[in-house]
């Protein structure tokens, strides 16, 4: 099993993608623990104060760092923590090495940033590895850390009823998955593959090799590139 521990002011965006689907089977099957702790409830002062305004006169308020060290130092009484991650935009990007790796630790925290950021001293003193889901800006961290969270449990054994389709993912092995069809085998005159009716095994496994290949060299050549270099 493995327990998540969420870090977030405005906690409220976690709520649907954490609750539904694949992670709240998960949940259910006691494949995962989340928490979700408000980091206000951490806050300074009579009015809880989790944010202020920065050194040096830039525009835009900062998360502050005592709210951040207090629950952090309270949860790492609890129990030791592989990583303790930081949602950034100027992190390591989120692949699906990555994810498969986080899917074996025991016990994560994932901190969400909001307003212009964090503290850099926390990044410095308390955060173990930044991620990214992409080279943009959201608003907060909560997104992206649902979307950390739906790539590692769902890598978890049990949490997906065929373990095997987890697997056959696309960038398991640096190649976009094949194309994937169902009935009816012909719709408005768009047919199947035939091969994919064949019920030769080979030949079939042979036809999704090959579609792979030609899906990642037509839509997304880099990874071929990554691939050789390894």
């Amino acid at each position: 099993m493995i327990r998540i521990d969420i870090l977030s002011i405005v906690t409220e965006l976690l709520d649907s993608p954490l609750n539904h689907s694949i992670i709240q089977r998960a949940k259910n099957k006691g494949l995962v623990e989340l928490h979700i702790h408000d980091l206000r409830e951490y806050g300074k002062g009579k009015y809880k104060q989790v944010d202020d305004y920065g050194f040096g006169g830039d525009a835009g308020m900062i998360m502050m760092v005592e709210p951040v060290y207090k629950l952090i130092s309270h949860l790492k009484k609890e129990r030791d923590y592989d990583e303790i991650i930081y949602m950034s935009p100027d992190g390591e990007l989120l692949g699906q090495q990555l994810a498969n790796s986080l899917s074996c630790k025991t016990n994560l925290i994932i901190l969400c940033g909001h307003f212009k950021g964090i503290d850099h001293r926390i990044r410095e003193h308390i955060i173990t590895r930044e991620i990214s889901i992409g080279n943009y800006v959201l608003s907060g961290g909560e997104l992206p850390a649902a979307v950390l969270c739906d790539a590692i449990i769902r890598l978890i054994p049990g949490a997906i009823s065929d373990e095997t389709s987890a697997l056959s993912d696309s960038f398991q092995d640096n190649m976009l998955a094949p194309p994937v069809y169902t009935r009816p085998a012909d719709f408005n005159g768009w047919k199947v593959p035939d091969v994919l009716l064949s019920g030769n095994p080979k030949l079939i496994k042979d036809w999704q090799d090959n579609q792979a290949m030609k899906r990642t060299r037509d839509l997304r050549p880099e990874l071929l590139k990554e691939e050789s270099e390894d």
